[in-house]
């Protein structure tokens, strides 16, 4: 199975692009994951609503139409993680492939909301995007590590 994680915004710092690679290589050959940056609209003269537009346009364009979209956003489902792996164990039978959406700084554009086969919150708090991406490659190699019987996951705190 592939996952795409189609994320408005480019440039991240080392840290992230680090801890992106290192549970990249743990997931192993079996989970494909891919990053796909989407560079943020342009931003000028306080009207946010036309670059939302803009990268909303360029992520549908990316969206293959037969992935299973998950659109990230802090009104979304929140998951536990035994629920995230039983969530990741449906995904791998259904065989479908998955793209997770993390919108610019304002958010993801109404079309890539409408999109979503799934609305995902990783919490209730406002994260920095860089982050977002962390905690979310970290969450998806809990869940598989739940689903092969790895010890990584030792049900402390979540």
């Amino acid at each position: 199975m592939r996952i795409r994680l189609l994320a408005v915004g480019t440039r991240m710092p080392g840290w992230v692009e680090a801890g992106i690679a290192d549970y990249v290589r743990r997931l192993g050959p079996e989970f494909r994951l891919e990053i796909e940056e989407l560079t943020l609209g342009k931003r000028s003269g306080g009207v946010e609503a036309r670059a939302v537009a803009d990268e909303g346009r360029r992520m549908m364009i990316a969206i293959h139409p037969d992935e299973y979209v998950v659109a990230l956003e802090v009104r979304g489902k929140s998951f536990g993680t035994d629920e995230l792996a039983k969530w990741l164990g449906q995904r791998l039978q259904d065989g479908r492939d998955v793209a997770l959406l993390i919108g610019g700084p304002d958010g993801l554009a109404a079309e890539c909301r409408k999109r979503g086969d799934l609305h995902w919150s990783l919490s209730p708090l406002t994260l920095p995007h860089a982050l977002v991406r962390i905690v979310v490659v970290e969450q998806l190699y809990r869940a598989m590590s739940i689903l092969k019987g790895h010890p990584y996951h030792r049900g402390g705190v979540t």
